[in-house]
């Protein structure tokens, strides 16, 4: 499994911004032809994205893929939801993880696994304004140590 190619399309960066991420898990998603044709030219956005279940299916809200310009007719709209392709298991785990306070289903990123668009879907716990402060000052400061290691480098 490690030696598969993989072809990140599009990140959600601030989702491991806002959100603890306990675990992920790997969903196909269901596309328009010209939807995949616009994703592979990069035109998709995640950042206000989620993901809900509705009577029994994972659907993929705000999920933003623009237009294709040679689409004409067959561009469909581009914030409508989709559908995420899940094992009925799977789904039932993720109905019981999402029932607990606090978490929520999120996209963290989307790529090309195998010729198929995929997308990796979060179980995330929202973080307070103070654990964001938290990790902003951890990064700044090891910012600041490798700065000042490779100084002492030269």
């Amino acid at each position: 499994m490690a030696n598969e190619e993989i072809k990140v399309i599009a990140q959600n960066k601030k989702a491991r911004q806002d959100y603890f991420i306990e675990q992920t898990i790997e969903a196909g998603i269901v596309l328009s032809g010209t939807e995949v044709k616009s994703i592979r030219q990069g035109k998709v956005n995640l950042k206000d994205s989620y993901a809900a279940i509705k009577d029994g299916e994972v659907m993929l809200s705000g999920m933003h893929i623009s237009p294709y310009e040679q689409g004409n007719i067959f561009n469909k709209d581009p914030l409508r939801d989709r559908k995420l392709l899940l094992h009925k298991r799977e789904i039932n785990r993720l109905v019981g993880l999402t029932q607990q306070k606090g978490m929520a289903l999120v996209p963290v990123r989307l790529y090309f696994r195998k010729g198929k668009v995929k997308v990796e879907l979060a179980v995330a716990k929202g973080k307070k304004l103070y654990d964001k402060r938290a990790d902003i000052a951890e990064r700044d400061a090891r910012r600041e140590i490798d700065r000042k290691l490779k100084e002492s480098v030269r």
